[in-house]
């Protein structure tokens, strides 16, 4: 008896590991297919108005053209791996408790991976464009600068400090709005229109909180860009310039999401009335990676 159960339990565990494999591959390929195809088509606006000078778009396509790229990421990938396409999104997710912390890794490695990776096939996309745009040099600053085309960079009056707040605010609201569209509990938003209501708020929050630096909010976005462009050719001045102003968008966002997911439960979710005592105040977790937390920029 004691060998039948033996085997009883690897046999249960083999499948256990063979399970959860599957599940972490499936979630870590269209993490990167979802943050790669946002990364091309987001970044590929800036490079389309700045390459054009204006002529072929500006800051009403940049800011439409990123926040239908989320979108479409979202739609991509949502319904699989819930489509976060920001680590500062699945560090909420895990921080209060809508997934498990050990798949944060694996997320946040894919997200980093498909950042790095569309930056390298946009690159190419426009590689004679960059190469032409100021004969042949690679600038980070200025008139003629194409390395804003992949990271942000702060205004010239930008302090550090100020930077932060900006990013962290910024995040702040992110994470608000994005725990308000998928509660159930709350107005909510129909299924399968959500990532229209987070492209919404792309479009407001870069149209109101985008002139300091951006409007990263999002690590990944920015981090992985940059290192890319630092070996593409434009040197490793990207980390250098705004006086190490890299970290911020790296920094301050998961600071945000912290404090935006905290605002809405604190203040919004365990206020809700529950009617039903048998009610669960939190879906499982398969039902919420389905359809839960997407995002952004």
């Amino acid at each position: 008896h004691k060998a039948c159960g033996s085997q009883i339990h690897k046999f249960a565990y083999k499948v256990l590991l063979v399970t959860l494999s599957k599940s972490l591959t499936v979630a870590i390929s269209t993490q990167l297919l979802s943050f790669l195809s946002f990364q091309v088509l987001g970044c590929g606006c800036v490079a389309q108005a700045v390459l054009s000078r204006g002529h072929f778009g500006g800051i009403v396509t940049i800011n439409v053209g990123f926040a239908m790229a989320v979108v479409m990421a979202i739609y991509v990938t949502g319904g699989v791996s819930g489509g976060h396409i920001n680590p500062a999104v699945s560090f909420a997710m895990c921080l209060f408790g809508r997934m498990k912390w050990f798949k944060f890794p694996f997320y946040v490695g894919a997200q980093f991976l498909g950042a790095f990776v569309g930056s390298a096939i946009l690159f190419g996309i426009y590689y004679d464009g960059i190469m032409s745009f100021a004969d042949g040099k690679l600038l980070i600053v200025g008139e003629n600068a194409t390395a804003i085309i992949f990271a942000t960079y702060p205004a010239p009056y930008l302090s550090l400090t100020n930077a932060f707040a900006d990013q962290v605010m910024s995040t702040m609201f992110l994470l608000l709005v994005v725990f308000a569209i998928f509660d159930s509990r709350n107005w909510g938003v129909p299924k399968g229109l959500q990532p229209i209501a987070i492209g919404l708020l792309i479009i407001v929050l870069s149209s109101s909180l985008g002139l300091n630096c951006g409007c990263a909010m999002n690590p990944a976005r920015d981090l992985s860009p940059r290192l890319f462009t630092a070996l593409a050719g434009w040197g490793f001045d990207v980390f250098r310039v705004g006086n190490n102003f890299w970290w911020i968008p790296v920094v301050a966002p998961m600071v945000g999401a912290a404090i935006g997911g905290l605002i809405y439960i604190l203040l919004i979710e365990i206020h809700h009335p529950n009617p039903n005592p048998d009610f669960e105040a939190e879906p499982s977790e398969d039902k919420l990676e389905k359809h839960e937390l997407s995002v952004v920029m």
